[in-house]
């Protein structure tokens, strides 16, 4: 199983990137899929997940401004950032989950793309 993340970039505050990520080797239909970065010298966040059914969760910093996207049959993920901010530099990691139909905001993701490094310069 891979998942390949794409569209990383550098942006100025106030632009917009797109992320996308494609899996391969299993179908995540039936899965939560998402977003974590994590930045130098902080914690791993949470960004944003949408699971099976479409329901969305979104981190507290990016709500409003980020918005997360999947297509089942590309088995695809995609993450629209708009309104950066300097904050929001890290390296974005693609996820999804091995439980089948189960979401918490605490479980543990099986699968990880390689990250994505998105910078936000001010």
């Amino acid at each position: 199983v891979q998942l390949q993340a794409s569209g990383g970039g550098l942006v100025q505050a106030g632009g917009s990137l797109r992320l996308s990520c494609a899996a391969s080797g299993r179908s995540f239909s039936d899965n939560a899929m998402g977003w974590f970065r994590q930045a130098p010298g902080k914690e791993r966040e949470k960004v944003a997940v949408r699971t099976w059914t479409g329901t969305t969760i979104y981190g507290d910093s990016v709500k409003g401004r980020f918005t997360i996207s999947r297509d089942h049959a590309k088995n695809t993920v995609d993450l629209q950032m708009d309104s950066l901010k300097p904050e929001d530099t890290a390296i974005y990691y693609c996820v999804g989950s091995n439980a089948f139909r189960y979401y918490t905001d605490t479980m543990d993701y099986a699968y990880w793309g390689q990250g994505t490094q998105v910078t936000v310069s001010s």
